[in-house]
């Protein structure tokens, strides 16, 4: 068994090192999402943690793990006699990304189900981690489908397997942890809300703290046995203190005073819902608890809402994470009760208790960030001869809500929310026999495969005799993601302010539907001679909107070479991901200079996208009395359809996407 780095032993992270000890205290604040860059000891101290959570009673031989003391009635294992019982470690079961909805919830035996009558359930995961830690790391790469059977599992406390009329339920109360990159995208906001608290980390910028980084990884390296060891004497006097804390924690008294400071704490910074306040109010006291108190202070108050509320306050996905501190302390000041011990809400930076230390303030400014706020000269919107300075960003206008664009015709690609597609959610359309494992099954045409040879199979009783041949697999209609690519006319036809500022907006208000929409997205722009890939395929859409934000303008319109720098993407996407089908999103004025003949280059350019079937929209940025078509035109080389910006607000293009379907049919 391998021997895990000792959780008193990571370096630095105190934030995160007590938002997983809280939870450890008390497992009804409902879990930690840990967000940050790679290389940060992120499953390093979540798998530690499990090292140090008191041992579990469980009843012998319950795959269920029930409590001897109160065994669940419903357990598929049951019914178990109250007492007795034996201990085992508290599990940590981690979930892969890839993982299938049989792992997760477990799978029914169909074939004996239908041909017995007998409920031969083998558990899965969900089972495995009640009453003990759901690990899953990268957590916003997990599929829909398992997205939402784990919210479900999250708000009932148990699973429930459905098959064509056999039902299965078990109890399933879980620490969930997960742990994520934000640039590889985000979470569903319904996901997010489910995790109690989260804590953002980063690496260290102090060389000496990184010194003993390194150090003592090559320690537990050469040696983890003997390094684990050496750390033994702190994991059990913090596994001693868990005990005590959890001991203590039906006697902490949350007082009126402090109920007040955390419900206007939450109001003052608008968060949806009641569960920011309920989970608040947890952590107090498990704070209050692990400090060894039995009062809530508004010191715990504080450190509360600067774990539970930074990611119940972003309204859109691209809002940064994190509280206004000053706001905090002010709320705070504003609404101390007069049972509160401590008049002063500013801790002092040792932390309550001195388990895991206060966290530091936000890295991120609350303010602007924008650094293209500089004047400028020469913004007449006229072409910028070649070699011209290139301009400061403009700000986007503000998002609006877009039209629906979807890619033509039935895909197979990851599930989501723009396309249609054979999915395995759904409405059922068919069936066919099963490619590998069963996992929808199709009764109706079960039954009708296998009525014929009921006689030549001998059955003599009422029950069908179903053989493995028999088994249909139901065929589903869903919606699948796509990748949306963007390529943005960046040159100097494009750099008058208001208009830049207007594509912008136009680009971000389709940068958040890909975002709700659970797309890849990826955004290629051109100017002056060239060509560049701003940002290669990915699921970030908060990576998009930043490297949007601070596009410059200038020069030439190279679009050749924007095409077929976004077809050459498409080629190699094509091989990494062959079932996500693109949607390309031209934005450009349609003109075309640079080298001879570019309006013929650039049509020859566009033929490639419509002889490969590529779905295509042309956002006409052209303005002005005089208007010349051209992105009309080149939305005709690409076999795609031309809109306005101002055609492509939700209210103003309801024929669009049957004019996408119409032309690509």
């Amino acid at each position: 068994m391998t021997t895990p780095f000792p959780f008193t032993a990571v370096v630095g992270q105190d934030d995160l090192r007590l938002a997983l000890l809280l939870n450890a205290v008390s497992p009804a604040v409902g879990g930690v999402l840990v967000r940050g860059e790679k290389g940060t000891a992120k499953s390093t101290a979540v798998r530690a943690l499990s090292a140090l959570l008191p041992e579990v009673p469980v009843v012998p031989g319950c795959r269920f793990s029930c409590d001897p003391a109160s065994p669940d009635p419903g357990c598929p294992d049951g019914p178990h006699e109250a007492g007795g019982g034996a201990e085992r470690p508290a599990r940590m079961v981690e979930l892969p990304v890839g993982a299938s909805e049989d792992r997760l919830v477990g799978a029914l035996d169909i074939e004996r189900a239908l041909s017995e009558g007998v409920k031969a359930f083998e558990p899965g995961l969900l089972a495995d981690a009640h009453r003990g830690i759901l690990y899953v790391d990268e957590v916003n790469l997990l599929h829909d489908h398992l997205v939402d059977l784990l919210l479900d599992a999250a708000a009932m406390g148990a699973s429930y397997v459905e098959r064509e009329g056999v039902s299965v339920r078990h109890a399933a109360r879980f620490l969930l942890v997960g742990t994520m990159n934000p640039e590889e995208g985000e979470l569903r906001p319904q996901l997010l809300d489910r995790f109690g608290l989260t804590v953002e980390v980063t690496a260290s910028r102090e060389p000496d703290q990184r010194v003993e980084v390194v150090r003592r990884r090559l320690a537990y390296d050469d040696d983890p046995a003997a390094f684990a060891a050496r750390w033994a004497e702190e994991e059990a006097a913090v596994r001693a203190r868990i005990v005590a804390a959890r001991e203590l924690l039906p006697s902490v008294r949350l007082g009126d005073g402090a109920l007040r400071q955390i419900a206007a704490t939450c109001a003052a910074f608008e968060v949806d819902g009641m569960r920011a306040d309920i989970v608040m109010a947890r952590t107090a006291t498990a704070l209050a608890a692990w400090a060894g108190r039995t009062d809530v202070l508004a010191e715990d108050v504080r450190q509360a809402a600067l774990l539970a509320l930074p990611h119940r306050r972003r309204r859109n996905p691209f809002d940064a994470p994190g509280l206004d501190e000053d706001k905090l302390d002010e709320t705070l000041e504003e609404f101390g009760g007069s049972d509160d011990d401590d008049p002063d809400p500013d801790p002092g930076p040792d932390g309550p208790g001195g388990g895991g230390g206060q966290p530091e303030p936000d890295d991120a400014p609350q303010g602007d960030g924008d650094t293209a706020a500089r004047p400028e000269a020469g913004e007449d919107g006229q072409p910028q001869p070649s070699g011209a300075g290139e301009q400061s960003a403009a700000r986007a206008s503000e998002p609006f809500r877009t039209k629906v664009l979807s890619v033509p015709g039935i895909g197979e690609g990851a599930a989501g929310r723009r396309s249609r597609a054979r999915t395995e959610h759904g409405r059922t359309t068919g069936s066919r026999r099963p490619r590998g494992a069963l996992t929808k099954l199709h009764l109706a045409a079960t039954v009708q495969a296998a009525a014929p040879h009921q006689r030549a199979r001998g059955r003599s009783g009422p029950g069908l005799v179903v053989r493995r041949d028999d088994l249909r697999q139901a065929t589903r209609e869903g919606r699948e993601g796509n990748l949306v690519l963007f390529v943005v006319d960046a040159s100097g036809s494009m750099a008058a302010r208001q208009r830049m500022s207007a594509v912008k907006g136009a680009v971000l208000s389709l940068l958040l539907d890909a975002y709700q929409r659970r797309d890849k997205v990826g955004l290629v722009t051109f100017r002056g001679t060239d060509a560049d890939v701003a940002l290669p395929p990915t699921s970030s859409v908060d990576a998009a909107a930043a490297r949007l934000e601070t596009l410059p303008t200038g020069g030439r319109t190279p679009l050749a070479a924007g095409l077929l720098r976004a077809h050459d993407v498409l080629r190699v996407e094509r091989l990494r991901d062959p079932a996500r089908r693109p949607l390309v999103v031209l934005v450009t004025d349609g003109r075309a200079t640079g080298g001879p003949e570019p309006v013929a280059l650039a049509g020859r350019a566009a033929r490639l996208f419509a002889a490969d079937g590529v779905a295509s929209v042309v956002v006409d940025c052209e303005s002005g009395p005089v208007r010349l078509g051209l992105a009309g035109q080149l939305a005709g080389e690409l076999g795609g359809t031309a809109v306005t910006l101002d055609e492509l607000r939700a209210d103003s293009i309801a024929g669009l996407v049957k004019d996408v379907q119409r032309r690509a049919a």
